[in-house]
Formats: C-alpha cells, structure tokens, sequence
C-alpha cells in the first residue's frame, strides 16, 4: 500500500478547503474526487418544525424565530455563505485536476453508482449527516470520518457541548472507521485539547462553542491528514472502541441548555470567590 498512492474519496457539506488542501499535500495519498452533498436539511412539515423547535428552543424563541422567517425582506445570510463556502472548494480542487460532484442525496442511486465509478480505496467524511453502510462501504478500505468528541466516552453531538455540561477539562479530536453505529469504528487517531470556558462571553455558551470549535479546525484538518498518511503507509495502529465506556449524546433540549447556563452560572460565582479568596491571601502575605 505504501508503494502506491492511497485514492481518495472526499464527502462533504462544504466549509473544509484547509482539510482539502492538507490532503492534497499528501505524498502518499490522491483526492480521486469530491462529493457535495447540497439537499442538507431534512424536509419537514410546518407543524413538526415547530414542535422542534419548542423542544429544543422552547416557545419564546419558537415564535421569534417563525416570526422572522415570515418578513418580506429577510436576508439569506447562510445560503450565500453555503454557495461561497462551495465555490472555493471548487477552485481548490479544480487547480489540483480533481473531479468535483454536486448529488443531491448521498445515498440517490444516481450518486452510489457515480461514487463506485471513482474506485476510491478510502473514503474521507468530513461534514456530513449520517451515512448509510451502502455509501461508506463504497472505498475498497471503507471510510474515516472527523469526530470531535473523545471516543468511545463521548460519540454523538454536538461536539464541545456536553463536555462544557459536564465540566470536563479537555476534549477529543477523533478520526475513526465509520460504522453503522454513531461514532464507534476503530480509532485510526486522537488527541486531547485544553477545554476552558471564557466568561468574556457571560452565558451566551452558543458564541463560545461555536468560535472554540472554528479555532479547532486547522488542528482537525491536521489530524484528518495525519491519520489518512498512516493509512496509507501501513503505519497506523487502529484501535477497537468499548462503546461500554461511554454512550451516544444527542442534541440538547430547553431544558438541558438550561441547566448549562445555571451550571455556568454557579462556575462564575466559584471562580469571583476564588478569586476573592487568593487576592485576601496575597494582601495577607
């Protein structure tokens, strides 16, 4: 395997030119193609989108939300967003020679049989929903996905969440092998990073998570390559997950970002007094 370059293919939502540009650096390895999955929201009806959203919103920001989406002169900010996201991965993968594809569904007949065309040896899922075995078993090898969580202990999402809930000082970088179960195929590589909240954001724990995980990308990229590198020279030492340890955590609810802000909450005040606490003892020395 070492001797020849490892092919390949790349699915994603857009938003991953570093990732995309650290695997075409590779040696060892070629982008064979890039899938862009662009039908990303499941379709619902009006009454279930609202029964969502009171559930994991609650009514207050329920109704300020649907009153939003009724204004004449809303601003599509996300979709422009998407387009360029996806217009500068085109050029990225366009200046290396490599095929891009737009499918609508992953898992439509029409883009299963065009991701066998490529004859990939390994697939890379970097931002996607979840895949069915008929799309990640399409690689000779199977496929490696991104996760941001430590494995087995935390699989699932959102990343950075549940950890902060539970006032863990760090957080994993996994990319694993992925299996029909959520996050739990062997492990090709992982690492630790320093999890601290700043309270320069008050309770507003959504602007931090989402500004530390954009701080994690290059890092997530980085460890992307890495692990496809070690695949294809044959240097990797996969490791078989004990999902026992851990379990699969899902979307918060009302209730539970809740209780993070009351969490938070409490934190602050034990960090004013400790504070307090170290100034009285240095004035005291």
């Amino acid at each position: 395997m070492s001797r020849n370059k490892l092919r390949l293919l790349v699915l994603t939502h857009g938003g991953i030119e570093i990732a995309l540009k650290r695997l075409l650096a590779l040696d060892s390895a070629e982008v064979a193609a890039l899938y862009i999955e662009t039908d990303t929201v499941r379709r619902v009806g009006w009454r279930e989108k609202i029964k969502r959203s009171i559930r994991y919103d609650g009514y207050t920001a329920t109704a300020s939300k649907f009153a939003r989406k009724l204004l004449p002169a809303r601003n599509p900010v996300n979709t422009v967003a998407d387009e360029a996201g996806r217009e500068a991965l085109c050029k990225i993968a366009e200046a290396h020679g490599v095929p891009v594809h737009f499918v609508s569904n992953f898992h439509s007949p029409e883009a299963l049989a065009l991701m066998r065309s490529t004859r990939a040896d390994l697939g890379v899922v970097l931002g996607t929903n979840i895949l069915k075995e008929s799309v990640f078993k399409i690689p000779r090898l199977g496929s490696i996905n991104m996760h941001q969580g430590l494995a087995p202990y935390y699989r699932g999402c959102p990343a950075v969440f549940w950890e902060l809930f539970n006032d863990e000082r760090e957080i994993g970088l996994t990319v694993h092998f992925v299996e029909a179960k959520v996050d739990t195929g062997d492990i090709v590589m992982q690492e630790t990073v320093p999890l601290e909240y700043d309270f320069d954001y008050g309770l507003d724990f959504e602007a931090f998570i989402d500004d530390y995980r954009k701080r994690l990308v290059s890092r997530c990229a980085q460890l992307v390559a890495d692990a496809v590198q070690a695949l294809a020279e044959g240097t990797a030492a996969l490791r078989p997950q004990d999902v026992s340890l851990g379990k699969r955590y899902r979307l918060p609810v009302k209730s539970e970002k809740d209780e993070m802000r009351r969490r938070l909450r409490a934190r602050r005040k034990q960090l004013a007094a400790r504070l307090i606490d170290q100034r009285a003892a240095g004035g005291r020395g």
